[in-house]
């Protein structure tokens, strides 16, 4: 079995527009004369590779730790966009039916156009995953409404440099934390010796 790590490592990843960069502060420590290391983090709940709830964008949304397991876990197919615009064209020809996960590699001027997300959220995927910090342009905050509203998992922020398109098995649970709208995952994707799937 082949083990791709497709999380960002939260330090060096891209933080989303006026989010905080996250920050460590050492309370105990080697050099201190500690006989032990630990930190504390500082960090937005969507830096690096994470998770977004309902709560991101409904107040009566659930939040992470009621997000089903199951949904972060499956077979998931790794499909390539085309470049420019996301229409209801694309969604049509290029996003799978078969499958329940689809993680997206974007190009850098892809945005959703129109009613896509609203195409894509009645695919009824249980996860939509991309590598980059947010997709929709413009239309970012109705995108997550739809896709988030249909009851679809977003899991964002990946590095999809080492896959190629094709079907994994993908593991990308969140941490678990009451109240939260988005967190922290570490996501994998599983290849057995046999191809994909």
């Amino acid at each position: 079995m082949i083990i791709y790590d497709i999380s960002r490592e939260l330090f060096s990843a891209p933080v989303y527009p006026g989010d905080p960069a996250p920050q460590i502060q050492k309370i105990k420590g080697f050099e201190f004369g500690d006989i032990y290391n630990l930190s504390a983090l500082y960090a937005c709940t969507h830096t690096g590779t994470h998770i977004d709830a309902p709560l991101h964008f409904f107040d009566d949304g659930g939040d992470v730790a009621s997000i089903p397991l199951e949904k972060c876990m499956g077979n998931a197919a790794v499909i390539t966009l085309p470049a420019g615009l996301i229409t209801g064209e694309v969604v049509e020809r290029y996003f799978p039916r078969y499958i329940s996960k689809v993680i997206l590699r974007t190009q850098p001027d892809n945005v959703f156009f129109g009613g896509a997300a609203e195409d894509i959220a009645a695919l009824g995927y249980d996860l939509l995953g991309y590598d980059c910090v947010s997709l929709g342009g413009e239309n970012e905050a109705a995108a997550h409404r739809a896709l988030l509203g249909a009851g679809t998992v977003l899991l964002e922020n990946l590095d999809l440099s080492k896959v190629k398109d094709g079907t994994y098995y993908l593991v990308a649970l969140p941490i678990k934390a009451e109240g939260l709208e988005g967190a922290f995952s570490r996501a994998v994707l599983l290849e057995n010796d046999k191809g994909f799937g």
